[in-house]
Formats: structure tokens, C-alpha cells, sequence
């Protein structure tokens, strides 16, 4: 059976890929996988990763030198795989597709509702013994308009669920869905959606061109007081444009459940330590910024499905057996 070592895995990790192991020899390490850490992949077939292991040029060369044929990612999005050197140096990549796009989907809408109602606050408040309602003045979400940036499969639970709410969903994706429209959605292009969105929910992939989607440029477009939400990648927002905004006065709340330097920080305990990211530090002091550690993915369901997938990986890599859940430069357009 194949060989796998496990990078920046946590407790649960371990508890889901054991209880479900049905004969593979699994390692599990707590650190990171980039150029400094990837002789711990030494002695083993593959190698399973999250979001914030780097996999380059020069690690995944270094991968294939000591014998590494697989990189397994436990999660769908791809952009920290440099595919072109994978393809070069021989090293498949698999991915997790698809594991719960309904618990991301909720996790903005929990983010979205407790900016609203600043619930947040009032939880805080009434465990100090203040019952008063002060300063917790929310808005009514029925009736409103949500821009939807990306309506894959994430987007278009999330869009389920604002439809249910009673807002107005307009969305922009190159390829629209015919079942959103039929359920209601308005595709309209970026900037018109960017200008009538009370709350701007983003869902799409990061790539060259969606790097930096939200910037200076496109934060003026949108409506002043609008609210920006982020369980999609990091980069995707330009976070010293949002400060920026922030303090302006034009963007009116912010929810990010993703960061773009988030791998300093996000899924470690850090509460005895002094925060060096000045931009996060920043972020946090606002009254009308929610942020969470990337845990929109983190539900039950979710870790079965993406242990079970990434499991079936294994086996299909061992076999020699063709996926669907391969990704390369054969099936992704822009491969830079």
C-alpha cells in the first residue's frame, strides 16, 4: 500500500484519515510542506496537503528527486501547485473536488447575519451583564441585493440560500448557470454588479486574473456602505485597498474567513504570542470587520467527505487508474 505523509495536519486530520485507513502507511507531521521541510517527505510515495503548503517549482523538483510521485491535496482549490513543474518533474496531483459546497455556503451566510445583526456583540455584551441595545442597531437582509462573484458550486448553494432570504441574487461568472437563471439569479457583468450589491459575496477561483479582484479601482465602484464578504481565497481581495476603504467610510463592513497572508497565521494557536501582520492587526481593531479562521470548510460532513475522496486518490494512484479528480495543464486553461 501506498506511503503517504501528511504536511500542516492538525488533530482532526489524523483522527479522520485513521479511523478511515482501510491498509495505507500514513505520517503525520504539524509543519508545513515548502523548501525547508521537504526532506520529511523522504522514503514516501505521495504527499497529502491543505491550502497553505507551497508547492512550486523548487519543492516539487525536490519532491520527484527523493522519489515523490504524488501530491494529494485535501481540498479543491489548486493555486499553491505550480502544475507546469508537477507535469515536468512527474509528479501527479490529485485534488478533493467537491466535498460540501453547502457548509462554505453557510459559513458566509453566518458571517453575513452576524454582521447584520451584530450578534457578535450582543454575545459579548450580555455575558458582561449589559443588556442594552445601544450601538446594536442592524439591518433587515429581506429585501436586499447580493452580488455573487462566481457561482460554481459554492456560489450556487450560496445563492440558494439569499434567494430563500428574499434578496435580489445578481451574479457574474463567465459561464453562467442555466439552473441559477431558471431559479432567478441576473447575470450582469462585474461592474454593474459591484455598483448595485448591498452585500458582495465572493466565490470564484484565484487565479492570475482574479488576483486582486477587489482593489482600489473596483472598491469605488461598489455601493458606499456595501458589505464585502470572503470564504473564497485570500488573494482575491487586496487588503490594503479594503483598510483603505475601511477608514473612508465607503465600504461598510467587511467578513473574511480567508486572508491573503493567512499562512502566517490561520490554523495555529497564536493567543501567547504578539501578531506581526500589521494589515490583520489592523483589520481586527474595526468595529465592522468579522474575521474567521478559515473554517467555512470545517464540518463534519465536510472532513468525511474530503478523508473518503482524498482515500479513493490513494487507491486510484496506486492502481494506476485515471481520475476525475486529476488536475494539469491537459485540463486547466490558464496553466501559468
Amino acid at each position: 500500500m501506498a506511503r503517504i505523509a501528511f504536511f500542516s495536519t492538525q488533530s482532526y486530520d489524523r483522527r479522520f484519515f485513521e479511523d478511515q485507513n482501510n491498509g495505507h502507511q500514513f505520517e503525520f507531521f504539524e509543519t508545513r510542506l515548502k523548501s525547508k521541510t521537504v526532506e520529511l517527505a523522504k522514503g514516501f510515495d505521495g504527499v497529502c496537503v491543505f491550502v497553505n503548503d507551497r508547492l512550486n517549482e523548487e519543492v516539487l523538483n525536490a519532491l520527484a528527486e527523493i522519489g515523490v510521485k504524488l501530491v494529494a491535496l485535501r481540498c479543491a482549490g489548486f493555486n499553491n501547485v505550480d502544475l507546469k513543474a508537477a507535469e515536468k518533474a512527474g509528479v501527479r496531483v490529485m485534488r478533493v473536488p467537491a466535498y460540501s459546497p453547502e457548509a462554505i455556503a453557510e459559513h458566509a451566510l453566518a458571517l453575513i447575519m452576524t454582521l447584520a445583526r451584530r450578534t457578535h456583540k450582543a454575545y459579548n455584551r450580555v455575558r458582561d451583564g449589559n443588556f442594552s441595545l445601544e450601538r446594536l442597531m442592524g439591518f433587515t437582509i429581506h429585501g436586499r441585493t447580493t452580488g455573487v462573484i462566481g457561482t460554481g458550486q459554492i456560489g450556487r448553494a450560496f445563492c440558494n440560500i439569499m434567494l430563500g432570504l428574499g434578496t435580489r441574487v445578481i451574479a457574474y461568472d463567465k459561464y453562467p448557470s442555466e439552473e441559477m437563471k431558471n431559479k432567478g439569479v441576473e447575470y450582469m457583468e462585474l461592474d454593474e454588479v459591484l455598483e448595485k450589491s448591498d452585500i458582495l459575496s465572493l466565490h470564484c477561483p484565484l487565479t492570475p486574473e482574479t488576483h486582486h479582484l477587489i482593489n482600489q479601482d473596483t472598491l469605488k465602484k461598489m455601493k458606499k456602505g456595501a458589505m464585502l464578504v470572503n470564504t473564497g481565497r485570500g488573494k482575491l481581495v487586496n487588503t490594503a485597498a479594503v483598510i483603505k476603504s475601511l477608514r473612508e467610510d465607503h465600504l461598510g463592513s467587511l467578513a473574511i474567513d480567508v486572508y491573503e497572508e493567512e499562512e502566517k497565521l490561520f490554523f495555529r494557536d497564536l493567543s501567547d504570542y504578539v501578531i506581526r501582520d500589521d494589515q490583520i492587526a489592523q483589520l481586527m481593531i474595526f468595529p465592522n470587520v468579522l474575521i474567521t479562521a478559515h473554517q467555512g470548510f470545517f464540518t463534519k460532513e465536510s472532513m468525511e467527505e474530503i478523508t473518503r475522496i482524498t482515500l479513493k486518490n490513494f487507491e486510484d494512484f496506486e492502481k494506476g487508474n485515471d481520475s476525475e479528480n486529476d488536475v494539469n495543464c491537459k485540463l486547466i486553461k490558464d496553466c501559468g
